[in-house]
């Protein structure tokens, strides 16, 4: 069956679904500099075999990993909170979006209802995305809790199409992890793949590659989607959503090497 290209002219998706991490904040830097925090606390340095494992994890996850990796497994507890602990103090210091994501959130904001699918705890999302004056834009934020499984499990996308009212094949996601595209692409969504396409079978994951969101073909591709009709629905309780929203502006990260 062939894939419809997300770039396609003569589609508009009735919903977007952003990742977070790496995606719309440039936070792999912090994430990085913090599981080096801790893993150094106990006598060890995170190597580029680790940082690719560790990519895309939930942080739960990762704090498993980096316990396994020092052969103490008995600490994933403490070192999974040192890791969430170094990292809010880092994004409080510098939370700054990726290149072009300000702009393409705001341009497709105008198109359909947004929301944010996440592996990281919610508050550090709303933090994240507030700093970067990026909230206001988003209908809900999905991240995992007892009831929704973390990515690659497609439950945090599953969960932001069916509250934003849309099938899954209705809506496109903005990933940059293998392990985000997998949960995408199992809840239906088609998938714009933030970074280098691999070399290997993951690069069908996506339906398009680009090297940051300010790709010129996906900025022309959303700046000519048809603007929505209808007004913005009220938001749910405890969701974000302004109507009334002026152009953005703020910190974004100039270079876009190392995103992930």
């Amino acid at each position: 069956m062939t894939r419809i290209p997300a770039l396609d002219p003569d589609w508009t998706p009735e919903a977007v679904v952003f990742d977070c991490d790496g995606t719309l904040i440039d936070s792999e830097q912090h994430w990085q500099r913090a599981r080096a925090i801790v893993l150094r606390a106990f006598g060890h340095a995170p190597d580029e075999e680790f940082a690719q494992r560790a990519k895309g994890l939930h942080y739960r996850d990762c704090g498993a990993l980096m316990a396994e990796l020092v052969g103490a497994p008995e600490h994933t507890e403490d070192m999974t909170q040192q890791l969430l602990s170094a990292f809010r103090s880092l994004v409080a210091r510098e939370a700054v979006t990726t290149p072009g994501a300000r702009e393409l959130v705001w341009t497709l904001q105008r198109v359909a209802p947004l929301a944010v699918a996440s592996n990281c705890p919610e508050d550090v999302v709303r933090f994240s995305l507030e700093s970067v004056d990026l909230l206001k834009y988003v209908r809900h934020i999905v991240v995992p809790d007892d009831s929704i499984r973390p990515k690659p499990h497609p439950d945090t996308y599953a969960e932001a199409v069916r509250r934003l009212g849309v099938p899954g094949s209705n809506a496109l996601a903005f990933e940059d992890s293998v392990n985000g595209m997998k949960a995408a692409v199992a809840a239906g969504l088609r998938v714009v793949g933030l970074g280098p396409r691999p070399a290997t079978q993951d690069a069908d994951l996506a339906e398009l590659w680009v090297d940051s969101l300010d790709d010129p073909a996906l900025v022309d591709w959303a700046a000519s989607r048809p603007t929505a009709r209808a007004g913005r629905p009220e938001t749910p309780a405890g969701d974000t959503a302004d109507a009334k929203v002026p152009r953005p502006g703020g910190p974004t990260r100039q270079d876009p090497a190392g995103t992930s």
